[in-house]
This record gives C-alpha cells, structure tokens and sequence, in this order.
C-alpha cells in the first residue's frame, strides 16, 4: 500500500475512533490529526474539511455492499430479482454491522440521527443508480413489467434503508416483516409478477 493511502486511511480511522466516544460537533481537525500522529497540515493534504473526512468514512465503510451491488448489476445471467435479493442482503449485512459498531458508544441521540442520515444518503444515492440498471435489463428481457425503473429503485431502496436500520421508525420484527411483504406484494403487482413468486426477496428481513 502506498504512503499516500496509509495516511488517508489511518485519517479515516482516526476519526472512526473518536466517534466511538465523541460527538462529531465537538471533534476538530487537529484532534483528528494528533489521533493519527501526524500533522494538522496533511489533513488537508487529502480532506478539505472534517465534514469531508465523515463522507470518506461513510463511503468507505458501505465499501463492500456497494462494491457488491456494482458486480452485480453486469451479472446478466442471473435474473434481477435475484440480483436484487443479494444487494439487499449485502445491505442488511453491512447495515447490521454499522448498527453493532454503534452500540453502547458515548453519542447523544442527535448525533446518531445525523450519523444514520449521512449513512443512509450514501447508501441510496449510491445504490439507485445500480438498482436501476438492473430492473432496466429485466425490463429489456420481459422479464419486468415497469416503465419508471428509477422511480421504483429509488421506492424499493427508502423502504428497505429505512426498516433495515431501525432506528428512525423504530419497528418490531413484526412490522417489519409485515412492511418488506407488503413491499413485495407490490413489486409483484407493479411487475406482473404472479403472487408468491418475489417472497424470496424477504430472505434474511
């Protein structure tokens, strides 16, 4: 690994450790630089602000579900739904660990809301695009019956993030089971898919 990348990362794993007990709002540049062991100067070097240093994080730690997803979306043999069964698995995967890391650190409410927004953003933004595509080529095979594969990524994905977070609509295993069928029900409706035939997609909720 080159010097350059040690040093962007140990930036990002620096500021990693002090969200562990800090809230963000009370962490500066220069804490984020002496937990690294380097100058306040070579943060600037790869970060022009903190806020820029979170979305670094945010972007690196949703890494492999979206690396996932982007593999994915070229895998035309396999069918979309399939596909989009295993992004959402990768998602609740990665969702669940984030939520794990978070347990019991030293963060108010309002920072853990700000933390999930900026969490959630990400994974959306990044994710719609390749949810897209792949309801797009099962559209082009007849395999999907949609005309607006942007709008119903973009629906499929605040329902999924939302409920495989839990925390900003907290929900018992129930509702949200009760919610992902409901999701499915209608990607069934909305696709011509007959009834039953996407409870696969719930595997893992």
């Amino acid at each position: 690994m080159a010097v350059q990348s040690q040093k962007y990362e140990l930036i990002l794993d620096s500021l990693q450790k002090l969200l562990e007990s800090r809230n963000l709002q009370t962490i500066s540049v220069s804490e984020i630089a002496q937990t690294a062991g380097i100058g306040k100067g070579s943060i600037y070097y790869y970060f022009p602000s903190k806020d820029a240093i979170l979305d670094a994080l945010v972007e690196r730690n949703y890494e492999k579900p979206l690396a996932t997803a982007k593999n994915l979306s070229s895998q035309t043999e396999i069918p979309p739904f399939t596909r989009m069964a295993m992004i959402f698995q990768a998602c609740r995967n990665s969702s669940s660990e984030y939520l794990r890391s978070r347990e019991g650190k030293g963060t108010g409410a309002q920072e853990e809301s700000f933390l999930h927004q900026k969490y959630l953003n990400h994974l959306i933004t990044e994710l719609k695009p390749v949810l897209a595509e792949i309801i797009r080529q099962g559209i082009d095979k007849g395999e999907i019956s949609f005309d607006k594969p942007d709008a119903l990524a973009e629906i499929v994905l605040i329902i999924l993030t939302v409920k495989m977070d839990n925390t900003l609509i907290p929900s018992s295993r129930e509702e949200i089971e009760d919610t992902i069928a409901g999701l499915v029900s209608l990607l069934e409706k909305g696709t011509d898919n007959p009834p039953g035939s996407l409870n696969f997609l719930m595997s893992g909720f």
